[in-house]
């Protein structure tokens, strides 16, 4: 770390906050801890399932996890 809660050390954290933030939270007025619980969730399931990935190859986060644990290089992303 270059330094103490800068945001670059944790740039991939940021963008996933973000992302949830202006894709699902500010479009959402949940009125309950629960429906907030159930729309991020669903926001979340969609993005890994649903969303496909330019830095996978165009696969979902969720193919390219499976294919690694098929192919037996479990926690390993290909290049």
């Amino acid at each position: 770390m270059d330094g103490k809660g800068r945001w670059v050390d944790n740039v991939m954290v940021e963008r996933l906050w973000r992302s949830l933030k202006y894709d699902c939270v500010y479009l959402h007025a949940f009125e309950t801890g629960s429906e907030a619980r159930n729309g991020i969730g669903e926001w979340i399931r969609q993005k890994n399932e649903e969303r496909p990935h330019s830095s996978l190859d165009d696969r979902t986060p969720h193919e390219a996890y499976w294919n690694l644990i098929k192919a037996g290089c479990p926690g390993k992303l290909a290049a």
